[in-house]
C-alpha cells in the first residue's frame, strides 16, 4: 500500500520550518508612546547594556590575568627548611631511647619563629601619631533660596481686579438702591403729611401753619 502524501506545513519538513527573528532583551512594554516614559525606559535600557559589556570585559580582563600570573607557592614552614630542628639526633651506638632531646637544641631555648614576624619583631617601633584635634565647623548663612517663577501670576491677577470691580460694581448698584427706596419713602411720607395739612379742619379752614412747615422743608432740601 503506497503511503500518503505529507501536507505541505508538516511539523517533520525541515526545509520549511520558520525561523523566529532573534530579539533582544526588553524593558518596558513595546508599544510606549514617544515621551518622557519611552526616554527614560530606553535610558535604562541602554545603562543595562553598557554594564553587561563591561562585566564581560572585566570577566575576560581576569582570567587573562589569572594565565599570566600564577598563584603565588605556599610557604614553606621553619622547621622544613632547618631540619636539625625536626629531626632528633642520635648516639653513635645507636642508643636512640637514651636521649630523646634534638642535638644542638637547649630545653630551655623559646621555639622557632618564623622569619617575617621576626622581621616585623627587629623592624624598629614607629610612635602612634597624635590625634589632629577637630576644629569647630563654621556655620555657614544659608544662602536664601530663589523664588520659584508663578506661571499663574497673570491669571491671577487678572481675577483678582475682575472680582474688585464685581464687587465694586455691586457696591455700588446696592447703594443707589438704597437712595432711590430712600427718596420714594420720603416722597410718599412727604406727600401723607401733605394731604394731611391740606385737609380742613373742623372749622372748615386749611391748616396753614402745618402746611407752611413742610414747604420750608422741602424748600431746604432742594436748595441743598
Amino acid at each position: 500500500m503506497a503511503s500518503k502524501r505529507p501536507h505541505d506545513d508538516a511539523p517533520g519538513d525541515s526545509d520549511d520550518r520558520r525561523k523566529k527573528p532573534r530579539v533582544g532583551f526588553r524593558v518596558g512594554p513595546a508599544n510606549l508612546p514617544d515621551g518622557a516614559w519611552k526616554r527614560k525606559v530606553t535610558k535604562i535600557k541602554k545603562n543595562l547594556i553598557v554594564k553587561a559589556k563591561v562585566k564581560k570585559q572585566y570577566a575576560k580582563l581576569k582570567a587573562e590575568r589569572a594565565l599570566q600570573d600564577p598563584k603565588p607557592a605556599i610557604p614553606i614552614p621553619a622547621d622544613e627548611l632547618d631540619p636539625a630542628i625536626s629531626k632528633p639526633s642520635t648516639t653513635s651506638n645507636g642508643d636512640d631511647h637514651s636521649n630523646d632531646e634534638p642535638a644542638g637544641t637547649d630545653p630551655a631555648a623559646p621555639p622557632a619563629i618564623h622569619p617575617s614576624r621576626q622581621t616585623m619583631l627587629d623592624a624598629p617601633s614607629q610612635p602612634e601619631p597624635e590625634p589632629i584635634p577637630e576644629q569647630p565647623r563654621e556655620r555657614r548663612e544659608r544662602k536664601p533660596r530663589p523664588q520659584k517663577p508663578d506661571y499663574f501670576a497673570k491669571q491671577f491677577a487678572a481675577a483678582e481686579s475682575t472680582k474688585a470691580a464685581a464687587e465694586a460694581r455691586a457696591a455700588e448698584i446696592a447703594k443707589r438702591k438704597a437712595e432711590r427706596e430712600k427718596a420714594i419713602a420720603d416722597r410718599e411720607l412727604y406727600r401723607k403729611r401733605m394731604a394731611k395739612a391740606k385737609t380742613p379742619g373742623r372749622d372748615g379752614k386749611r391748616k396753614l401753619g402745618r402746611e407752611s412747615g413742610l414747604l420750608l422743608d422741602r424748600v431746604k432740601r432742594i436748595v441743598g
